[in-house]
């Protein structure tokens, strides 16, 4: 008999469920709470449930978590999991300690299909989406390992950011009730200004999360005009750079912070100029601008990109200027980068059904072969990126 994971639904579901069962609404709830807030997966461990629920649900359901396959914990205390998703696809989630919060990345898909030139992840192609109770229990596994890990009653996981293995807003469905979950006082009780959605770009999804679940947003710009952001970011042909920008003001009329955080990856040579700088500070400032913040991220190399990291001076350079404009800048201070868990590092295991690996070389060799061929030798001599100011 085919049994239902209740890490699947949100309150709203688990509701639904259980009035099939013939149980009152107010179950629901204690049984919400019972799983993510106890972190309970056995029902005989749910002692203020009556024994007749508890035997419906032994015959029902289930509260299934995804298997782990590895786990390392960098020198700065970020530990980074490999989940089991089946079918011989693995995911990653990371969690990161700071004194005032504690972070974990969760991804939404095996893989992605986006194909960003600059992220191991696309360069690994795509398998499929992760349900919801997938990326769930990525959050339910961390927050209750990490309680007993660290020795703590209370929350440990304070933000949840959705910049993982894949893009959230191509996983629409299941991304929507998890978040909810995520924000339940009944569940992990997360501010909205806490959980933040990262996206590529895609600005029909951008309005819709705008009306059904709008939390913080995060958009991954990477370039200050639609022709480098085409070879960055291939999303940026179907809507470039004029039609996201809109959709962040419209977005913002629904949003829980007053500003759009733009990622912007800091590539040698290629993003990094001032007059790249100037060209975005004329973008999110002039009359059709946004209110936003920069988040300036150091490239973390991998010879298939054919890209090398920007040099410390120039981000800060870089940087300088956006400030000097009036606009607020942070750069990105590196962590877990000995465990492979930085940004754009996350590839997981993805059986592709894409061939995205074998067309980004192809599309990389046509276009840039000399790129790629320094590239590949920097990224292959021992120490390079230690030696990087």
């Amino acid at each position: 008999m085919t049994t239902a994971n209740l890490l699947e639904f949100d309150l709203e579901g688990l509701a639904a469920f259980c009035e099939k069962l013939g149980e009152k609404k107010f179950r629901a709830t204690q049984l919400f709470r019972w799983i993510h807030q106890r972190g309970a997966s056995e029902f005989g461990q749910m002692t203020d449930l009556a024994k007749s629920l508890r035997e419906k649900l032994a015959g029902t359901a289930r509260v299934e978590a995804l298997k782990v396959l590895s786990q390392h914990e960098s020198a700065d205390g970020t530990i980074k999991w490999l989940f089991d998703v089946g079918d011989g696809n693995a995911v990653e989630a990371v969690f990161i300690p700071e004194d005032d919060r504690g972070t974990l990345c969760v991804s939404s898909q095996a893989g992605c299909a986006v194909g960003c030139r600059f992220c191991s992840t696309g360069h690994q192609g795509f398998s499929r989406n992760l349900t919801t109770g997938e990326i769930i229990a990525q959050l339910w596994f961390a927050e209750h390992f990490l309680r007993k890990h660290l020795k703590r009653s209370e929350r440990v996981i304070s933000n949840v950011v959705m910049m993982g293995m894949g893009e959230p807003l191509q996983n629409y469905s299941a991304l929507v009730p998890a978040l909810r979950t995520m924000l339940d006082d009944n569940a992990y009780g997360l501010s909205r200004r806490r959980v933040t959605v990262s996206t590529s770009g895609v600005v029909p999804m951008m309005d819709r999360l705008g009306q059904d679940c709008p939390v913080a947003l995060a958009v991954s710009l990477h370039a200050p005009n639609d022709p480098l952001r085409d070879d960055l970011v291939p999303l940026n042909k179907k809507y470039p750079i004029e039609e996201l920008l809109d959709a962040c003001r419209r977005y913002l009329a629904h949003a829980p912070r007053d500003f759009i955080t733009f990622e912007y990856c800091m590539l040698d040579g290629v993003n990094d100029q001032p007059e790249h700088a100037k060209q975005l500070i004329e973008l999110v400032k002039g009359a059709h601008g946004v209110s936003c913040k920069f988040n300036l991220i150091p490239f973390n190399p991998f010879p298939a990109s054919g890209l090398l990291r920007s040099p410390q001076p120039r981000v800060l350079a870089f940087a300088k200027l956006l400030s000097e404009a009036g606009i607020v800048t942070t750069v990105r201070k590196t962590r877990g980068d000995d465990i492979d868990a930085a940004c754009g590092q996350l590839a997981g295991d993805v059986k592709d059904r894409t061939r995205a690996a074998e067309r980004m070389a192809q599309r990389r060799l046509a276009e840039h072969p000399v790129t790629v061929h320094r590239a590949s030798r920097v990224a292959a001599k021992p120490g390079v990126q230690e030696l990087e100011p």
